[in-house]
């Protein structure tokens, strides 16, 4: 769901178009930032105080400077120098410890609020809706999640100490100018102009360079992702000169504006310089005035000479810093268009309800969407989806006002033929999907997950086996994995690994096989001990050979729980309690396997053709 603080981005190339995950306006990007420091306003204080103090004691370099070269014009004892020259070390030895202490306190001001804002990131994205994570493309996120987050990050740690350092060095150094004589600031503010035009062209073209940037890096690790994902269709139909030219298109596109960015910083330092020129003769020429007049001595003149001096490093710094700015603030808009999106109604699936007293738990289509009003459970139900529809996109209906009621216990196998929409309405019940319309009543949780999805796309995560399964419960003890290993039936084969529960798997540790990474996610399942489960051809990717033990550790892991099964082998059918046979969105049978076996409709037909057989069905 969409609001008009989060506009989505819209990539196309090569007559194709996804839609991109949304971006933040300024004003919530803004919010989301003052939401992230609040917590931490102390600390951001405090080191802003600390810069100011430290800024405020470098401005004693230029008088004291200022103080010997008078001195020296006066023709004075040498002995009259010393006074300066100590102040000098002081102001340098102080300046250093205060300026340190500051940075490192708004640099860890900005690692704070960085890691907080992975973590919201990360919390959110792994509750986007599956298939608004289909529109948009796994490039897309893989963009925001690797390019936006490390652009915010070098910004954090670079940018931002750097930015505050120079804004109070601009300021208070304005302020010392006008305390010399106010001639000399105004003669300063001649270069402003010039610096503000500068930075308002520089910031009307990068805001939107910046922004397409990012969208064409993304539409381009789209391309990329697809093209080398699908390699083998790709050569199967022989479609390797059109993937290369779209993979060249969009890459085209990522390189045009990256050259169109360089220029614009190459046109902003040149206004700089221009700008630099004018301030810098503008107060000479207002110090040989004023020295000629008698109104200020040779050192003032000096001093507020260098005072402009010095405001070539803070106010480049700033300006530039812009280039940085601009950069990061497209890549926080992107990530926060990510954490609005995710926040939606009901607890993730397969999450802890920390309620003690279990209530139904409602899901209904989103309110972009209109839909039936809100239903109430049957007392003696645990699910009930009622008149569920959903699309994947105008004109693609894949369910069509599906209505189901699953009671307490009760295993419930989805038969149908690939496309029927059985994933779809698997993963609405299990809560990882909204649907467009109808509503969804589960159970609430009760110290235990309330629902747990478990799908054939199983992920071994690294770490020791324990940490695995601990995943699911993390105050499991080795007890309890053993037990929740031996009900699905993998305790030998998690025994015999080289260290046991202590093996590392996963990424660079022992390999699973496709069996035994299914077995874990089962054993995950009884830990997570949810009222509801929900197996997504839990069992396909076994093979033949590891069917039956699946089958048996899937069995034995759903026992005692209500279950909802999309049959992968209709020996699930078989022993589940009730068949619901799906056709093109909409529910065409249910009942128990017997029943629909021997009649003669849609599973009777999908029984005969799995079967082998050839015999006619019983009347």
């Amino acid at each position: 769901m969409t609001t008009t603080a989060d506009m989505p981005e819209r990539a196309e190339s090569g007559g194709d178009s996804a839609e991109l995950l949304p971006v933040a306006t300024p004003a919530r990007t803004r919010a989301a930032l003052r939401a992230l420091i609040r917590p931490d306003r102390g600390l951001a204080l405090t080191g802003i105080g600390v810069l100011v103090a430290a800024t405020a004691v470098g401005l004693l370099v230029q008088p004291l400077l200022g103080r010997i070269v008078d001195i020296v014009a006066d023709g004075r004892p040498a002995a009259d120098l010393t006074l300066p020259v100590v102040l000098l070390v002081a102001v340098a030895a102080v300046q250093g410890l205060t300026t340190t202490i500051g940075l490192t306190r708004v640099a860890r001001l900005g690692e704070t609020v960085l890691a907080r804002l992975r973590e919201r990131f990360v919390e959110r994205a792994l509750n986007l809706p599956a298939d608004r994570l289909e529109r948009a493309g796994a490039g897309d996120l893989t963009a925001r999640v690797t390019g936006d987050v490390a652009r915010v990050a070098e910004a954090v740690r670079s940018a931002l100490p750097e930015m505050a350092r120079s804004v109070l060095a601009i300021v208070l150094t304005l302020g010392a100018l006008a305390l010399l004589d106010v001639r000399f600031l105004l003669a300063a503010l001649l270069a402003v102009p010039v610096q503000l035009l500068t930075a308002r062209w520089y910031v009307r073209r990068a805001l939107t360079l910046y922004a397409d940037q990012r969208i064409a890096n993304g539409a381009q690790q789209q391309q990329l992702l697809e093209t080398i994902g699908g390699a083998v269709t790709v050569r199967g139909h022989r479609l390797e000169a059109r993937h290369t030219e779209r993979s060249a298109g969009r890459s085209r596109r990522a390189v045009d504006l990256t050259m169109r960015s360089v220029n614009l910083v190459l046109g902003f330092y040149g206004r700089l310089h221009i700008a630099e020129y004018i301030g810098l003769a503008a107060v000479l020429i207002a110090g040989f005035w004023l020295v000629r007049d008698g109104a200020v001595s040779i050192g003032t003149a000096t001093a507020a000479a260098l005072y402009f001096h010095s405001l070539f490093g803070p106010v480049n710094a700033a300006l530039v810093l812009l280039d940085d700015a601009q950069s990061a603030a497209a890549g926080l808009a992107r990530l926060v268009g990510v954490t609005g999106l995710a926040e939606g109604p009901g607890p993730a699936a397969g999450k802890a309800d920390p309620d003690p007293c279990p209530v139904p738990h409602q899901r209904t289509a989103p309110d972009t969407v209109p839909g039936p009003k809100a239903v109430t459970a049957p007392a003696t139900a645990a699910v009930t989806a009622h008149a569920v529809g959903h699309a994947y996109g105008p004109g693609r209906p894949v369910l069509h006002e599906v209505s189901l009621t699953l009671e307490p216990g009760e295993h419930v196998a989805l038969v149908g033929t690939s496309g029927a929409g059985k994933s779809t309405l698997a993963r609405i019940v299990a809560g990882v999907q909204q649907p467009t319309s109808g509503t969804v009543t589960a159970p609430a949780g009760t110290g235990a997950a309330a629902v747990v999805l478990v799908t054939q796309e199983v992920h071994v995560f690294t770490g020791t086996l324990a940490e695995d399964l601990r995943l699911a419960r993390p105050d499991a003890t080795d007890a309890d994995l053993r037990a929740a290993l031996a009900t699905v039936h993998a305790l030998d084969w998690a025994e015999a690994l080289p260290d046991g529960l202590g093996t590392v798997v996963g990424e660079g540790g022992h390999r699973l096989d496709p069996a035994r990474a299914q077995q874990l996610a089962l054993a995950r399942l009884v830990l997570a001990d949810p009222a509801l489960a929900v197996l997504d051809e839990a069992t396909a990717e076994a093979g033949s050979a590891g069917a039956r033990v699946l089958e048996r550790s899937a069995e034995a892991a759903l026992a005692g729980r209500t279950a909802l099964v999309v049959a992968h082998r209709l020996t699930q059918a078989v022993a589940a309690d009730r068949v619901v046979v799906l056709e093109a969105g909409r529910v065409v049978e249910s009942g128990p396997h017997e029943e629909l076996r021997d009649a003669d409709g849609p599973y009777a037909a999908l029984w005969r053709a799995w079967s082998g057989s050839r015999t006619a069905p019983h009347p």
